[in-house]
């Protein structure tokens, strides 16, 4: 007898329309070069090897025709089998790519999972984790690695101080409760297009605040639960950020195989 729990008809929203600026390649940050390939590819690769989608909806930079060739390039390596592969226009922020995205799945999906290809080397594990627990009955879940820094609040420093610095601390926050927060974050369908729907209605003040879906679904009082996340699902952001990934890809046992 098989106990294990249904899993829901899943979809994965990649968001890839950043623009790139603080890596300084003059291009998207999907198409800057990882290890030979578009950092894009890596991300999509990844998708498909945790074999969790039975589609990926792409959010692209509008009007970028090199990455859609990618993308279509991809497919046609899919063509005997995989999920479905789609593309949409990307919006001028996050929240507006994945709206998009949202807009583009297909009849018949119960739960999704938004991720970042800038987080390119998530390994299938990652992506089992959060999906098992959709499976097993939360709407939202996202992948976490404990803060290993010491965290401190400041404020900035006014009078004879500012000379000697601009901001001073104001307090230390205990690490026991903080955890860093990665990609892929899954939801029921019907949860993040609620909590989607309801930031429409937020100030630009509070809009801008908001830095994952997850905070989206957060306002609406909806539990978020935490499985663990992995190290080597770093964010590809600055010039260190991509030396580190290509340092990941070129180690003797292999970026995703190798848990953080």
């Amino acid at each position: 007898m098989n106990d294990a729990p249904r899993r829901p008809v899943t979809a994965v929203i990649l968001v890839a329309a950043g623009s790139g600026q603080r890596l300084g390649y003059g291009m998207p940050k999907a198409a800057v070069p990882l290890g030979g390939e578009p950092i894009l590819m890596h991300a999509l690769r990844g998708i498909v090897a945790a074999g969790v989608a039975s589609q990926v909806c792409v959010a692209l930079p509008a009007g970028d025709s090199g990455l859609r060739q990618l993308v279509e390039d991809f497919r046609l390596e899919l063509a005997d089998g995989g999920p479905l592969l789609t593309m949409v226009d990307g919006g001028a922020t996050r929240a507006d790519s994945v709206r998009s995205a949202l807009a583009g799945l297909e009849d018949g999906t119960e739960a999704v999972l938004v991720h970042d290809a800038a987080r390119a080397l998530t390994p299938e594990s990652v992506f089992h984790r959060v999906a098992q627990a959709l499976a097993k009955g939360a709407s939202a879940v996202i992948p976490v690695i404990p803060v290993v820094d010491t965290v401190k609040t400041v404020s900035a420093t006014d009078g004879g101080d500012s000379d000697i610095a601009p901001e001073i601390v104001t307090g230390t926050v205990s690490r026991q409760e903080l955890r860093a927060v990665q990609t892929p974050q899954g939801f029921s369908v019907d949860t993040l297009k609620a909590a989607h729907e309801a930031a429409l209605a937020l100030d630009e003040n509070r809009a801008a605040a908001v830095t994952d879906d997850a905070m989206l679904v957060e306002l609406l009082g909806v539990p978020v639960h935490a499985v663990r996340g992995a190290s080597q699902s770093l964010k590809i952001t600055t010039p260190l950020d991509l030396i580190i990934a290509e340092g990941l890809l070129e180690g003797p046992l292999g970026a995703r195989w190798v848990e953080g």
